[in-house]
């Protein structure tokens, strides 16, 4: 945690420490050589909403359980929520565990 400001309290003159703590977030690459869809929901039903191009990079708010798929980092459950009702196949982006890497979605 970090200190962001120190602010003066009117009754007694002490100094009072506001923190925040600031959520690192991390991009990680989809495979290499994919266009991957990405869906509006955490299975292969939902509609396409959007196609990443070769070479993006993907922030992961959250993770859910939803359809299994098999990609290039091999077969799982786990869909990663990349923005807000945008969710792509864990399979396809390089998190570095088999497991999940950020909070289960509520």
């Amino acid at each position: 945690m970090s200190v962001d400001r120190v602010e003066e309290v009117a009754s007694g003159g002490t100094a009072e420490a506001v923190t925040t703590a600031a959520a690192v977030l991390t991009y990680y690459p989809i495979a290499p050589g994919v266009r991957l869809n990405v869906r509006s929901g955490p299975g292969t039903s939902y509609p396409v909403v959007k196609v990443l191009a070769e070479g993006t990079k993907v922030p992961i708010f959250c993770q859910t359980p939803g359809t299994s798929v098999s990609g290039p980092y091999g077969t799982t459950n786990i869909w990663d929520n990349i923005a807000d009702s945008q969710f792509v196949s864990d399979s396809y982006v390089r998190t570095g565990s088999d497991g999940y890497v950020a909070a289960h979605c509520a």
